[in-house]
């Protein structure tokens, strides 16, 4: 399932900035639900993120799947802060024609960081000196993560 895909369906609620959107893709048995948040960069308004957590086909595990805008720098990755706490980078797995997709299995640990903290900044690289931090607001994670069937 491509992330525009994703992007679309129903939203069926809202939780802070995020929303809890599902929708039944062709040939698949029952709805399948994601809770994403869009969210552009302060200074540069043309470079937005797409934030989506959503569960795996066989529902054992979370994806945190992030569309970043063409242009990024691939093998710098994509970095993530949470509050003040650096929580890694993960990799971009594809580009698409709306963005480039970074993927990561949600552990535990990450999965209690966006439920406590405050703020998520997502870290793109433009050039390999310069990263561009985009702020992400938490709150209603924890609801609405709560609500992902």
């Amino acid at each position: 399932m491509g992330p525009a895909a994703q992007a679309q369906g129903v939203v069926k609620s809202k939780h802070g900035d995020w929303e809890l959107r599902c929708e039944t893709p062709p040939g698949a048995s029952r709805e399948q639900c994601a809770l994403l948040q869009s969210v552009a960069a302060e200074d540069k308004p043309n470079v937005n993120l797409v934030v989506i957590v959503l569960k795996t086909a066989d529902g054992k595990s979370r994806l945190l799947r992030v569309i970043a805008p063409l242009g990024v720098l691939l093998p710098n990755g994509l970095g993530l802060k949470i509050d003040q706490t650096d929580v890694g980078r993960a990799g971009f797995v594809r580009c698409l024609p709306t963005g480039c997709v970074a993927e990561v299995i949600m552990e535990d640990k990450l999965i209690d960081q966006m439920k406590t903290g405050q703020t998520a900044t997502f870290i793109i690289y433009q050039t390999p000196e310069e990263g561009i931090g985009i702020p992400l607001n938490l709150a209603g994670f924890k609801d609405g993560y709560e609500k992902l069937p």
